[in-house]
């Protein structure tokens, strides 16, 4: 009905919401301001008329705009400047959003934050300049770490490179020590095979002139018998004999068996020369 029905917008996507000009105090007692807060949220459809009915249409009033200024300010009361503005400024974002969903999950839970960006706060410029000093020395710190870093790198480079290259080294002198030890072991084992081989011909060389001997001594043995021992003592004492003659035969001590056969041969041996003539026996001396 005309200028009876009234009838309000409400929007039911994403929206973002901006709170700005947010002063607090720090809980060393020092005054920031935090220029702008922006809130990602959104109403549920199946909420509209509930929450509307409990906040009115300017709901995000209460549960946004006026929040996150008594969050705010809660937040910086509990914290250093230093912790406000360096420490823990990365996480005022998801503090934010958790103490804003809360809330909103227990009264008004047709509201949903999804998400919250909170800008640098403004400090006082000689605190600021400070903390730009605190910076760049940090800084110089930093870099001087860095560069001791890269320096301990290279010496732990340089070192690795020396070790790896002694390591090297110490490889192919091995591998030359080994080389050389090979050989010598080859050396060694080709002088035992010559070794081996003479060795074994001179031990063949012996077994054979052993052998020889062996047979020749059976040979010896079977050739002293009393008639083959009786020829050579007869032979022997015939290459050996002398004809003395006078009127004195010398002295000698004969087996009288041999000095038969003795004188027996020698007269068959005259007799065949024609030089065999009678006379006294004392002639013939042996």
């Amino acid at each position: 009905m005309p200028l009876i029905t009234q009838y309000e917008p409400v929007q039911l996507t994403l929206q973002t919401d901006q709170v700005t000009d947010i002063p607090c105090g720090t809980k060393g007692g020092v005054m920031i301001n935090f220029e702008k807060i922006e809130v990602v949220n959104r109403l549920r459809k199946e909420y509209v008329y509930e929450t509307l009915l409990n906040y009115g249409v300017h709901y995000d009033k209460t549960w946004i705009y006026d929040k996150i200024h008594h969050e705010i300010n809660q937040f910086c009361s509990s914290h250093s400047l230093q912790q406000v503005y360096i420490d823990v400024f990365d996480q005022i974002d998801e503090k934010m959003k958790d103490a804003l969903q809360g809330d909103c999950t227990r009264y008004a839970p047709g509201i949903e934050i999804i998400s919250v960006r909170v800008t640098k706060p403004t400090i006082p410029e000689s605190i600021r300049r400070n903390f730009e000093q605190m910076e760049e020395e940090r800084t110089k710190v930093l870099i001087a770490i860095e560069k001791q870093k890269v320096v301990e790198k290279e010496a732990e480079t340089k070192k690795k490179m020396a070790i790896s290259e002694a390591e090297k080294n110490s490889n192919v002198s091995k591998i030359l020590m080994e080389q050389k030890l090979m050989e010598k072991d080859s050396v060694r084992r080709q002088q035992e095979i010559e070794n081996q081989i003479y060795m074994a011909h001179e031990k063949s060389q012996a077994d054979a002139a052993f052998y020889r001997l062996m047979k020749e001594a059976e040979a010896n043995k079977l050739k002293l018998t009393p008639e083959f021992l009786e020829l050579q003592f007869i032979e022997a004492i015939a290459d050996n004999t002398k004809i003395f003659f006078g009127d004195k035969v010398s002295n000698m001590v004969l087996d009288q068996r041999l000095l038969g056969n003795f004188l027996q041969r020698l007269s068959g041996e005259m007799a065949r020369e024609g030089n065999l003539e009678e006379g006294p026996s004392e002639r013939l001396v042996a």
